[in-house]
């Protein structure tokens, strides 16, 4: 009898996980980007850092930003600037990616290329303790 029980339970809390998850989702407004967005460079602001320990960093659990690629874009660029040592967390439809500051950067997670329309979650992660402000720049301009 207890093993009825327990399977009624599973699905339930199965279906509330998923329903908790895309309400998380919706509260993190999407901001779509095209060839001609406007302004550039685009600039964001949150704060790094999380309770999610990660590859990446310390993160949180719903995404800091959330992108929608609407066409294919040859070019564009994020840049992440803040206090501590913040990381770039993107999950997108070509993958998983974790950005570091590296010299190349200028000490800023940066990452820049060829985008693929899609959604792209981005998460401002933190290699030190606690949470601090930062400003993501997107931007088409190949020049800094």
């Amino acid at each position: 009898m207890k093993t009825l029980r327990l399977l009624a339970i599973v699905p339930t809390a199965l279906a509330m996980s998923l329903v908790l998850t895309e309400a998380n989702l919706a509260q993190t407004p999407t901001i779509k980007i095209n060839r001609n967005f406007q302004p550039d460079p685009m600039v964001l602001n949150g704060n790094s850092g999380g309770t999610v320990k990660s590859n990446c960093g310390n993160i949180t659990t719903e995404p800091n930003q959330v992108i929608q690629v609407t066409e294919a874009l040859p070019y564009l660029r994020l840049t992440v600037e803040g206090q501590g040592k913040p990381t770039l967390l993107i999950d997108g439809p070509g993958g998983r990616f974790c950005v570091m500051a590296d010299s190349y950067s200028g000490g800023k997670p940066e990452l820049s290329g060829y985008w693929q329309p899609g959604k792209y979650l981005l998460f401002v992660g933190e290699l030190s303790q606690g949470q601090n402000s930062y400003t993501l720049s997107i931007s088409q301009q190949t020049n800094k």
